[in-house]
C-alpha cells in the first residue's frame, strides 16, 4: 500500500464521518481514527508479523501519512469554490470514448451542461457522463481506467 492509497483513505474516512477505522492486510495494519477538528493515523507496517506481534499492540509507529493530514484540509479549502461532477454509478471510468479516440475533456476546458465528460462502464455498458454544471476544468481527479464508487469525484469545475 503506497502513500496515496493512504491518503485516499485518509480522505475518505474525513468525509464518512466515521470516528474510527481499521485496516489489517498480510503485513500492514492500519487504524484512523478523527475527532472535532483533528485525524489521527497509525501504521504498522511489519516485515515479519510473528515477530513484532507484541510492539504492535503496544508501540504503534506514525509515519508521514499523518503529517499529509494538514495539506489535505488546507487542499479541501482551496477546491471550496469549485463544483464537483461526482460518479452516478459504479464502474470504470473512462475519459475517452475509445482507446484511438481523444479525451472527453482536458484540465483547462470549458463544458456546458450536458456535455459528455467521461464514460463509466458498469456490467459491460457503456454510461455516458453528463455535466449537470457549465465550468472549466480545473482538475481530473480519478486516472483513466480505474474503478469508481458510487458518488466518488470525478472532476472539479471552476464555475465563474
Amino acid at each position: 500500500m503506497d502513500i496515496k492509497e493512504i491518503q485516499n483513505l485518509i480522505k475518505f474516512v474525513a468525509k464518512s464521518g466515521t470516528s474510527e477505522v481499521k485496516l489489517e492486510m498480510d503485513d500492514i495494519k492500519i487504524t484512523i481514527k478523527t475527532g472535532s477538528s483533528k485525524t489521527e493515523t497509525t501504521i504498522v507496517q511489519a516485515a515479519n508479523p510473528m515477530a513484532q506481534m507484541p510492539m504492535q499492540a503496544n508501540t504503534p509507529v506514525s509515519t508521514e501519512a499523518s503529517l499529509q493530514v494538514a495539506p489535505v484540509a488546507t487542499e479541501a479549502d482551496e477546491n471550496a469554490n469549485y463544483i464537483t461532477v461526482k460518479s452516478p454509478i459504479i464502474g470504470t471510468f473512462y475519459r475517452k470514448p475509445s482507446p484511438d479516440k481523444p479525451s472527453f475533456v482536458e484540465v483547462g476546458d470549458t463544458i456546458n451542461s450536458g456535455d459528455t465528460v467521461c464514460v463509466i462502464e458498469a456490467m459491460k455498458l457503456f454510461n455516458e457522463i453528463e455535466s449537470e454544471v457549465s465550468g472549466k476544468i480545473v482538475k481530473v481527479l480519478v486516472d483513466d481506467s480505474s474503478p469508481v464508487e458510487f458518488d466518488q469525484p470525478l472532476f472539479l469545475v471552476d464555475p465563474s
